[in-house]
């Protein structure tokens, strides 16, 4: 208990002195150590001010800061990351003066796959040195295991989660500026962790990987790079890139402001391209993540998502192959695609006005919600658990049934 009264204080001293009544209980609430589910508390959802909904986040967003930073530093000093019963080894370098902005943050993934750990560890060894960046944090993660979909499996985004995470306390990375690639294995990777995880990223690029199939849909708002030796046949993998490289040429055209990406067949070259994918580094560079696109296009692969950008839907409803495609413009919403029987748009006060009424429409016309709407407490903890993302917090939430 005094551990939580000392926090109390921290919250305390993080957003000066409170008098109104639903900041104030929502401290009390995190100060016992947040007990009962938050929607059982009289002030989650009380409406709040512009001025109290800040107050608020920041409150909840230290409390679980400060609850996981102990062990999230030392993962990364100790450079190993757990989660479950999974372990993951690190290694990194940083590079460069740091920005004004905050460090920017590299993961890439080293090939393999299904072979001996040996093996595996030399790719991981290799990763480390293969690329530079000017400027960054560049972090080689050791897959947690030895299979050919190392990179592919549920766990790997959970634990990219803590990477990042990890990375902004420990080495003040900037959260719109976490960049992912891969060679070999590690490109399959980048086929499947780039549109899973798109509204974590800044940009990605796949390198001498294979995409199995794979949806590129949700890479509509990062920067996507494709290298691929040209005579990298095994597998079809030359062919695989052409074939990817050309829909998302067609897609930049159908779809403006959207799929920003080049494609390049290093002509001579097999699975190794002599270094000349490292321009990539360079490239993604350009880019900071939005995580407030003015368009969302979400498509559920294997590993379901309950929330992705400023949307989300319930689990039982995060389905391989359900797709949702939304357009907001002011306070309108455009329900462009939808297989979720239940969607819910996130909003913040970044994105709309809350003096006015939001409308949400479907393609056709019809008028799907039309009300005013009010920051809750509530919301804001959703949005913070969803991502632990002090970006991608909502303080409202308008819920769909379709």
């Amino acid at each position: 208990m005094k551990h939580y009264f000392f926090f109390f204080f921290i919250l305390i001293g993080l957003t000066g002195p409170l008098n109104a009544q639903p900041v104030a209980e929502l401290q009390k609430w995190l100060a016992d150590g947040g007990q009962g589910a938050i929607e059982t508390q009289r002030f989650a959802k009380m409406a709040l001010s512009k001025t109290e909904a800040d107050s608020a986040a920041q409150c909840i967003y230290s409390y679980f800061s400060h609850k996981e930073s102990s062990l999230l530093k030392h993962e990364w000093v100790t450079r190993c990351m757990r989660a479950d019963t999974l372990i993951m080894p690190i290694e990194y370098r940083i590079y460069g003066e740091k920005p004004e902005g905050g460090r920017s943050l590299y993961i890439s993934m080293h090939g393999g796959g299904g072979t001996t750990a040996e093996v595996n560890d030399g790719q991981w060894l290799n990763q480390i040195r293969l690329y530079k960046p000017d400027e960054g944090v560049y972090v080689a993660p050791r897959a947690a295991v030895d299979a050919w979909n190392m990179w592919h499996q549920p766990h790997v985004g959970d634990f990219f989660d803590r990477i990042i995470r990890a990375a902004i306390l420990t080495e003040d990375v900037n959260p719109d500026r976490v960049y992912i690639l891969g060679y070999s294995a590690g490109g399959d990777g980048v086929y499947r962790l780039a549109p899973r995880m798109a509204d974590r990223w800044a940009a990605a690029s796949m390198m001498a990987g294979h995409p199995g199939g794979v949806s590129l849909l949700n890479v509509r708002n990062i920067g996507l790079m494709l290298w691929m030796g040209a005579n990298d046949a095994a597998y079809d993998r030359n062919q695989e890139a052409r074939k990817y490289g050309a829909w998302l040429d067609s897609m930049a055209v159908a779809d403006k402001g959207g799929y920003a990406h080049e494609t390049h067949l290093v002509e001579g070259k097999g699975h190794w391209m002599d270094r000349a994918d490292t321009a990539a580094i360079h490239w993604m560079a350009r880019f900071t993540r939005n995580p407030l696109p003015t368009k969302v296009v979400w498509r559920q692969d294997e590993v379901p998502q309950t929330a992705f950008y400023w949307l989300a839907t319930t689990e039982t409803q995060a389905q391989n192959g359900n797709s949702a495609i939304v357009e907001r413009s002011g306070n309108t919403f455009t329900v462009l695609q939808n297989d979720y029987k239940t969607l819910l748009i996130g909003v913040n006060d970044e994105m709309i006005d809350f003096d006015r009424p939001v409308k949400v429409v479907s393609a056709d016309g019809k008028i799907l919600f039309k009300a005013k709407v009010k920051r809750t407490a509530a919301s804001i903890l959703r949005s913070i658990e969803a991502k632990h993302d002090k970006r991608l917090i909502f303080t409202a939430y308008i819920e769909l049934n379709l």
